[in-house]
């Protein structure tokens, strides 16, 4: 079979989601084309001749980046099968079946995807989420665009080489505005550390100077982790890595904090999402800010940077509850933590949501064309605040504004004045250059 693989976005990484069931299917024989829309042209030829093209939908911009991709597909190739798979493509089925996808797959999906292209599967497609433990393969990233033309690691002033890979999939945790939880309901599935080592060794062959790892949470399984940060640390003792961990991880398993250091990591991504302890609760986040302080505490106490992550506009966030976050980003230092992206994100409540548990949520009706139930805060200040801070960040991004100025200008429309306190000159911790998290 001629199979096409296609991403549209993952977040500026070299997608693990194409590198992953290209492996399976060119072991079973099939001739494989990969293409990154957001690297790379579509390969028009390539889908023209394709029996089956397959679209990753980890997130909820890929999915809409795809929509079109598909209606193109479907025209340039009307007979062939087409596949979407990853976290989004269950959530999305009845949307991507009126576009003509044949089959959708959610979870883990390298299996399955080998399964309905060999035949193996019924023809209606009609698979649940899968969450079967997979004997993994190495993923074969032979024919992506090199790393070097992704997101980079910015730290002292030069640009590094990153790569991307993942230990772990799913979580246990249950965070109500978590897209993982509808589809892993609170598993997780590890790769095996053969798997994890052998895919960072191809990628420091091919230039990677960092690794990200992509886990949800990489202390789902704190063994399965240190016992992959260690052999990665012996083998490649320059390569340095980031990870992801819950504020409630952080504190739980503080003892790894030092191993973390000692092994490479530079800094650690926490999705905080909020300052205010009713908000914290309503998502199911597990900590309060009392926790962040501490872990942050605890954090810096290692020498370990923490990069947190919002979700500062919520139907229950007011206007000092925004406010407030700005001070205490300011107090506690955090100007140059902070990707000012992570000051104007907007509570995303896909097709089916945890959120929409909340008696007193009262979304709008679904919209079809963003993907997500609508919802208007009881402030319209607030709403316009939200859309005028996504203008005024972009703007800065376009003329490659510091963080630090671009939070000057967040706090100035904020809170109507200028600031009144000094603000660092740069950001002083490594960071990746593509910082969405959507």
């Amino acid at each position: 079979m001629r199979v096409v693989l296609i991403s549209t976005y993952d977040l500026g990484r070299q997608p693990f989601g194409l590198a992953s069931p290209a492996a399976w299917l060119r072991a079973e024989g099939h001739e494989v084309t990969t293409a990154d829309l957001s690297r790379e042209p579509p390969p028009l030829e390539a889908v023209r001749a394709a029996d089956w093209i397959a679209f990753h939908l980890p997130m909820h911009t890929a999915t809409r980046a795809a929509i079109p991709q598909i209606q193109a597909a479907r025209a340039l190739n009307p007979g062939a099968r087409i596949c979407c798979y990853g976290l989004y493509a269950p959530f999305n089925e009845e949307m991507l079946r009126g576009l003509g996808a044949t089959h959708v797959i959610g979870g883990e999906f390298e299996r399955a995807l080998a399964d309905v292209v060999a035949g193996r599967t019924a023809a209606t497609g009609k698979l649940p989420a899968i969450l079967d433990r997979l004997p993994f393969r190495i993923p074969d990233r032979t024919t992506l665009p090199p790393l070097r033309k992704y997101a980079g690691l910015m730290r002292g002033g030069d640009r590094k080489v990153a790569g991307y890979t993942e230990a772990s999939r799913g979580c246990k945790h249950l965070c109500r505005h978590c897209p993982i939880v509808p589809v892993y309901e609170g598993r997780f599935r590890v790769v095996p550390r053969e798997i994890v080592l052998a895919d960072i060794r191809q990628q420091a062959g091919a230039g990677a100077e960092h690794i990200t790892f992509g886990d949800p949470d990489f202390l789902n399984g704190p063994g399965h982790a240190l016992a992959i940060v260690e052999a990665l640390h012996a083998e490649f003792p320059e390569l340095t890595y980031d990870v992801t961990i819950k504020v409630e991880h952080l504190l739980k398993h503080r003892d790894i904090l030092p191993v973390l250091v000692r092994t490479g990591c530079l800094f650690v991504t926490s999705a905080v999402e909020s300052l205010d302890d009713e908000v914290l609760e309503r998502l199911a986040k597990g900590h309060t800010r009392s926790g962040f302080i501490e872990a942050l505490a605890l954090m810096r106490a290692h020498g370990l940077p923490m990069v947190p992550t919002f979700v500062p506009f919520t139907p229950w966030t007011t206007r000092e509850n925004y406010l407030d976050l700005l001070r205490a980003i300011r107090d506690l230092e955090l100007i140059g933590s902070v990707a000012p992206i992570q000051l104007a994100i907007r509570l995303l409540i896909p097709a089916g949501s945890k959120l929409l548990e909340i008696a007193d949520l009262n979304p709008d009706p679904f919209d079809e064309a963003a993907l997500s139930y609508g919802w208007r805060h009881t402030d319209p200040e607030m709403d316009r605040l939200c859309s005028d801070l996504l203008t005024l960040i972009r703007a800065t991004d376009r003329r490659s504004a510091s963080r630090s100025e671009t939070f000057g200008l967040i706090w100035e429309r904020a809170f109507g004045a200028l600031p009144d306190f000094h603000l660092p000159d740069r950001a002083t911790i490594p960071y990746l250059t593509e910082p969405w998290y959507c």
